[in-house]
C-alpha cells in the first residue's frame, strides 16, 4: 500500500477502468442498464482471454498464466 495521497495501490483498477472508457464504452453512452451490463461483461471476457498486453510479454492474461504454471 502506498502512503496517503499517493494512489499507487488503486493504479491496475485506474489502468482497466481508463481501457474499458476508451477502448469500448460508445462516446453515446448505453441505452440501459442491461445493455451495459451485456457489454462490459464482453469487455472483461476479452480483456481477460484475447487482448494482449505489453506487461505480460504480449499474451492475454489467461495465456501468461499457463505459460507461467
Amino acid at each position: 500500500m502506498s502512503r496517503k495521497g499517493q494512489c499507487w495501490d488503486n493504479a491496475p483498477m485506474e489502468r482497466f477502468f481508463g481501457s474499458l472508457k476508451s477502448e469500448w464504452v460508445p462516446e453515446g453512452g448505453y441505452s440501459s442498464e442491461y445493455e451495459a451490463q451485456v457489454d462490459i461483461n464482453r469487455y472483461v471476457a476479452r480483456y481477460n482471454s484475447v487482448r494482449r498486453h505489453s506487461y505480460n510479454g504480449y499474451h492475454s492474461p489467461i495465456a501468461a498464466e499457463k505459460l507461467a504454471a
